[in-house]
């Protein structure tokens, strides 16, 4: 039963300059480079026949190449932070990928995305024992992170192995952005 989400891949060299802020938080279980990736619609486990439902109609959308602009740092779980993700402004375009993607998983059958689409990148997973003072700090000193937009164009159907995150993830499908 493989575990699917969509997202949008990350540039090499935007990665790069991410794995340079690795390190300064204890208790972090920082996100390979390779793994870095912008999650559209996380669809879960489900069954190889639906798995193939879902690859198949993703392959209807046809949308242009989508601009992704990363704009600073934050954390996930203010009074118990959990992760640290660089922060992606929300586009129409961006938006509006997304919002198609959840209206076709839904019409598979599968439930409705609960939590509104918040878009980010992980960087890094806390296990319990970091105080949200020692992410406050971590962030001040590196929070200001920028980087060149890019164009994303393409987005992908990966699978991952049921984890705590944080890869490896494997792409199963690719589907070209361009309408």
């Amino acid at each position: 039963m493989p575990r699917l989400f969509t997202g949008l891949e990350i540039p090499a060299e935007i990665g790069m300059r991410l794995s340079l802020l690795r390190g300064g938080l204890r208790n972090a279980r920082w996100i390979e480079p390779e793994n870095y990736h912008i999650t559209l619609r996380f669809i879960g486990d489900i069954d190889d026949r639906l798995a193939d439902e879902v690859a198949d109609a993703l392959d209807r959308i046809h949308r242009d190449p989508v601009e992704i602009r990363l704009d600073g740092l934050g954390a996930f779980g203010k009074d118990k932070p959990h992760s640290i993700h660089a922060h992606v402004e929300l586009t129409p375009a961006l938006s509006e990928l997304q919002a198609e993607q959840e209206r076709i998983i839904q019409r598979l059958g599968l439930p409705a995305e609960r939590r509104k689409f918040t878009p980010h990148m992980t960087i890094c997973r806390l296990r319990g024992g970091t105080s949200p003072a020692e992410v406050a700090n971590w962030l001040a000193m590196r929070g200001d992170f920028q980087a060149p937009p890019f164009i994303a164009g393409r987005f992908v159907l990966f699978s991952s192995k049921a984890s705590t995150g944080g890869g490896p993830y494997v792409i199963e499908e690719t589907y070209p952005l361009a309408a």
